[in-house]
Parts: C-alpha cells; sequence; structure tokens
C-alpha cells in the first residue's frame, strides 16, 4: 500500500513562509536540503508524519500565480474556534468560522487562513472524518 509522506508549494521567500507555520501551526524544519538554485524545507509536527515541503527557486523574484488549479491544505485541531481566535491574536490573516451544514447536518466547522504567498490553508474542527 502507498503512503503519503508530503506535499509541495513553492515559495518566495523561505524564511518568511517557515515563521508563519511555525506560528500558524507549530510545524519545525525536519530536514532541509540545499542546492546552488534552488532550496527544499521539509516541515511537520508531532501530531502527524506528514510533512510540507518548500521549495524556494533562488533565481524567482515575483510571486506565484497560483492559478485555479490549487485548492487547500488542511489542518484539524481540536477546538476550532479558540484557534481562530488565536491565529486572529497573532495578527494571521483568517476568514470567518463556518459552519457547514447542508441540509441542517453539520459537516464541518472550519475557517481558511491565508500564507505570505497566498495559499489557503483550512483550519478544521476535530469530529467526525476529520480526526
Amino acid at each position: 500500500m502507498a503512503k503519503m509522506v508530503h506535499s509541495c508549494i513553492r515559495v518566495l521567500e523561505d524564511d518568511r513562509s517557515i515563521a508563519w507555520y511555525k506560528s500558524a501551526f507549530d510545524l519545525d524544519i525536519v530536514d532541509q536540503l540545499d542546492f546552488e538554485s534552488f532550496r527544499l524545507t521539509y516541515l511537520a509536527n508531532r501530531e502527524s508524519g506528514f510533512e510540507l515541503e518548500l521549495t524556494l527557486n533562488k533565481d524567482r523574484t515575483t510571486p506565484y500565480e497560483l492559478g485555479d488549479g490549487y485548492a487547500h491544505l488542511a489542518f484539524v485541531v481540536e477546538d476550532v474556534a479558540a484557534y481562530h481566535k488565536t491565529m486572529i491574536a497573532k495578527g494571521i490573516d483568517v476568514g470567518e468560522l463556518v459552519e457547514f451544514a447542508p441540509d441542517g447536518e453539520l459537516v464541518a466547522r472550519f475557517f481558511f487562513a491565508t500564507d505570505p504567498d497566498g495559499y489557503k490553508i483550512e483550519v478544521l474542527q476535530k469530529a467526525g472524518r476529520f480526526k
């Protein structure tokens, strides 16, 4: 069986992104591979073995266009309302807290945060299928 191990996003300034993901989700550097024209930084936390790979192309000077193909990464937390307030207090750009309940049945409580490169990161209440 295959095991999913990481997802990659391209960033304009890796130090800025590393700091943001540390502040927002307590992700730490688990490895960094530095080459002449690019650097790969792998971030993770103790909650999951899944890693986020930040790719810095050293000659890049303009922000990436995210296009319409990227959707989002998602994190689950024990108390999404408290996490929302904490992120706001840290000055992190977040959207409204949403209760998604089509047909009156609660499917998920969540909000989106926006990282320094414009990527949307979903933060979900740990419940149901989101564990």
